[in-house]
């Protein structure tokens, strides 16, 4: 992707991320109290610290914010001990991210002013061009200064995802965003495969705006979270308790606003949303086998292996996903391991819930 990322709002730009989440999919090594953001599933460190690593240069710690469960809160500050202990920020209750976002940005706009501008990105993705990816950040930070909107960046689809929810793209504007037409949710093939054919974009959840205008959209479009934002002060355990349902900034604001815009971003990007996942991420050998820890395949091809502390060896296997952690060994496919939600609600609790 070419980009013209001006160093004009350096200074302005904070970065919020997202890290909530018990991340069931990745059982047994995920936990409640260990979530996929804290799990070493791309590198040898944990996602978020991944993370902090490729957006340390785009903002500095000082202006970097985590959003987390309460109950993960020590966690965060474990394992980003250079953030100051305000800036990571623990939601007493799950709200959705449309009060996550209101909270951070209420709270920038507090210390920075409104022409702050707020990026948001999650804590556990994989991106395989972090350059790419940081000018990306820099380029939409631009942009909603000049547009003054709310600005996302899409992804170029790599193939037509139902897993995935599509931005539509709208008219052009003066500079390299175009206008949001509209979002599109998780589609079933035949629909997916044609909004990639007509140019649609992976909604990334990559956000980009001045503090105060999107906090005067939230105003504007969603009262279920503004009204309690208005009567909490700097109580965040009001605020939170206030939102009476969840609400997602995707339909609370952005699907509702007309100053939302999109900017189309390539750099290798992936939201790693099951263990099949890390044969797009990880490296792969001459069989197509994906493994961490000690492993030994033979006559196997096609497979995820994971292995904690003991030693794994397959056999003629293919296509399987194994993971050994701390005395479990799951063996799946690669397409149930897409959902083991089910397996997980018939599991006895002392399995399901270890520590």
């Amino acid at each position: 992707m070419t980009t013209h990322a001006p160093n004009d709002t350096s200074a302005a730009t904070w970065i919020v991320i997202l890290a909530g989440g018990v991340g069931s999919r990745f059982w047994p090594l995920s936990t409640p109290q260990r979530p996929k953001q804290f799990l070493p599933l791309i590198t040898d460190q944990p996602m978020l610290r991944d993370a902090l690593g490729r957006l340390a240069p785009v903002a500095p710690a000082a202006r970097t914010m985590v959003l987390t469960n309460a109950e993960l809160a020590d966690g965060v500050r474990t394992l980003a001990p250079e953030l100051p202990a305000t800036h990571v920020i623990a939601e007493p209750r799950p709200a959705g991210t449309a009060a996550a976002l209101a909270w951070a940005a209420h709270r920038i706009q507090a210390l920075a002013g409104p022409d702050a501008i707020m990026v948001s990105v999650h804590a556990d993705w994989a991106i395989g061009d972090v350059a790419a990816f940081q000018d990306a950040l820099r380029l939409a930070a631009a942009e909603a200064v000049r547009t003054q909107g709310l600005v996302t960046v899409g992804i170029v689809p790599t193939h037509a995802d139902t897993g995935l929810g599509y931005i539509e793209v709208g008219e052009a504007t003066d500079g390299p965003a175009r206008r949001v037409a509209r979002f599109a949710e998780k589609p079933k093939q035949e629909k997916a495969e044609a909004l990639v054919k007509a140019g649609a974009l992976w909604n990334s959840g990559i956000f980009a705006w001045p503090v105060g205008v999107f906090l005067s959209e939230l105003r504007r479009h969603c009262p279920v979270v503004a009204e309690p934002l208005a009567a909490a002060g700097d109580d965040a355990a009001r605020f939170f308790g206030g939102v009476r349902e969840p609400i997602a900034v995707d339909i609370g604001v952005l699907e509702r606003s007309d100053r939302v815009y999109v900017l189309p971003g390539s750099f290798g990007w992936n939201d790693v949303g099951t263990w099949s996942a890390l044969r797009g991420v990880r490296v792969r050998d001459a069989d197509g086998n994906v493994s961490h820890g000690r492993v030994h395949l033979r006559e196997s091809s096609g497979n995820v292996v994971y292995a904690s502390g003991s030693t794994v060896v397959l056999f003629g296997a293919h296509d399987l996903v194994v993971v050994e952690h701390e005395g479990v060994v799951l063996i799946t496919t690669e397409e149930k391991a897409r959902n083991l939600k089910p397996l997980l609600e018939q599991l006895p609790p002392e399995l399901r819930d270890r520590r």
